[in-house]
């Protein structure tokens, strides 16, 4: 049965002088994780390797370098595309492979340090790293996020991409712009109250609803509808580990089997890959299957799980993860054990290795705790669920078939959309992107024709019809759309009374 016996944080101070770099908090972060596991002899057994996509500073062989930083020999190194989903994928992978036999003790482990980064590149610090390289292999299809025509409207940047969901989320619930605003505070409230506890969090201050909603020059809209402090913080120095064996080896080598954590059930499942030809922006069918499968392997039920880490790095993410997993916006049980991505920081892909980490804890204070970890890569796109607790299920950890599940997921995709739009363009979401003085400077649409097929669309208005368009509801007005040749996008024109 595979389990988890060890876990490791770190979090880089702020004001260091000499800072780590990526490989090297992932180095401290393994070397915490092998003590967390209290046994010395582990780090001869690892026999597999982990590393999760550095955004920022990448190695041609990461793998190879921290194993050589280490002192240990894997028998298999992994280099992972890039992707939020990868820690918990890594788990579930690891999870089979541990049961099967191909795998006696794996190490995971994944870093970013962008923020002494952009502290050296404005001559804040020196830093001597080890040279930067593009890796030398990828192991994973490694797919761009976007597609030609979403990069086209400028759609490739994740604070521009999800005000898209958000706003067709809000439409769909009827929610007023304001009324919408305050909700997403609320909830942001929740995670913020959580950092502010958490020793590893990057910001730590208790930001209330209303701070969080107040649109003003610090806290400004940089896509709409977000607030700054509703975005995801990349701008950290953070790293985690994780180590992963069986209970046998544990018993072996005498690991404290207060020490395990056990992952009960996992699913991965990708929605459609071009958020464009998804029928319906607000929706995850793959959250919903995964979140399914994976309780349908613990052996549990929604209701038995006591504490969630949903991957927040905007609102949308976590209201849609909530509908499509069935839990109520009322729901008392905890949404992030980290404070989320916005709070806690957003180390890059590795965001939910931390998420892990903060679930063995809990669950290691108390045994009878059941966990659920969601993670999201790309555009709410590629999807990985894990859940956890602190005793084995029945149901082993085999290599089960999902493949029916993705197909129909896959099988509801649109066409894509019109690259040369004519006509009337009904608006299903849309965006405005604001300058760093707070003001806006151009809103997009995605919308239906009269014919049914979507087409992509640049907003032509004023800032002062912009300012308007926040104010009100955008999605359902209609408007008219040609194609400019020169910009090589096409153009709305809404009337007055249109929204």
């Amino acid at each position: 049965m595979p389990i988890l016996v060890g876990a490791a944080q770190y979090t880089q101070p702020k004001d260091t002088l000499y800072p780590l770099d990526p490989l090297g908090m992932m180095a401290r972060a393994c070397i915490g994780a092998l003590d967390d596991a209290g046994v010395h002899a582990f780090r001869e057994m690892i026999d597999t390797l982990y590393v999760v996509n550095l955004f920022q500073w990448p190695y041609r062989d990461a793998p190879g370098m921290l194993s050589r930083s280490l002192g240990i020999t894997p028998e298999r190194s992994f280099y992972l595309p890039i992707g939020g989903n990868t820690p918990q994928m890594l788990v579930n992978r690891a999870a089979r492979a541990l049961a099967s036999g191909q795998s006696r003790a794996v190490l995971l482990t994944g870093a970013e340090a962008i923020y002494s980064l952009r502290r050296a590149l404005k001559g804040d610090v020196v830093i001597d790293w080890p040279t930067s390289e593009q890796p030398e292999k990828i192991d994973g299809e490694d797919l761009p996020g976007v597609s030609g025509l979403e990069a086209a409207y400028d759609l490739y940047m994740p604070s521009y991409v999800y005000p898209l969901f958000e706003t067709a989320l809000r439409a769909s619930v009827r929610r007023s712009p304001d009324e919408h605003r305050f909700y997403m505070a609320r909830l942001w409230e929740r995670l913020a109250s959580v950092a502010s506890t958490n020793p590893f969090a990057w910001s730590r201050e208790a930001l209330s609803a209303e701070q969080i909603a107040a649109v003003d020059q610090v806290n400004r809209y940089i896509g709409y509808p977000y607030t700054r402090s509703m975005n995801a913080n990349i701008n950290v120095d953070q790293s985690a580990a994780l180590i992963m064996t069986t209970e046998e080896a544990a018993r072996s080598l005498g690991i404290s089997p207060a020490k395990w954590v056990y992952p009960l059930g996992g699913a991965d499942l990708n929605d459609i890959w071009n958020f464009s030809r998804r029928p319906r922006l607000e929706r995850s069918p793959a959250i919903n299957k995964a979140s399914q499968i994976a309780l349908e392997q613990a052996d549990l039920t929604l209701d038995e799980i006591d504490v969630f880490d949903l991957y927040s790095c905007f609102p949308s993410a976590v209201e849609i993860a909530m509908n499509e997993i069935g839990i109520a916006p009322d729901d008392p049980r905890q949404l992030s054990v980290t404070g989320g991505l916005a709070y806690f920081g957003g180390p890059g892909n590795n965001y939910s290795m931390h998420a892990i980490a903060g679930v063995m804890e809990k669950i290691r204070q108390d045994r009878s705790v059941k966990a659920m970890v969601t993670a999201n890569g790309w555009y709410i796109t590629k999807h990985s669920i894990g859940i956890y607790g602190g005793s084995a299920t029945i149901n082993q950890w085999v290599n089960r078939d999902d493949s029916p599940v993705q197909k129909a997921i896959d099988a509801q995709s649109l066409a894509e959309p019109v690259e040369e739009a004519r006509g009337t363009l009904r608006v299903e979401a849309y965006v405005i992107r604001h300058d760093r003085k707070g003001n806006p400077e151009k809103g997009t649409v995605l919308g239906r024709l009269n014919d049914g097929s979507r087409a992509f669309a640049h907003i032509d208005a004023d800032t002062e019809a912009l300012l308007r368009m926040e104010e009100s509801e955008l999605v359902g007005a209609a408007g008219d759309v040609l194609h400019d040749h020169e910009s090589g996008c096409n153009m709305v024109v809404f009337p007055g009374s249109a929204f």
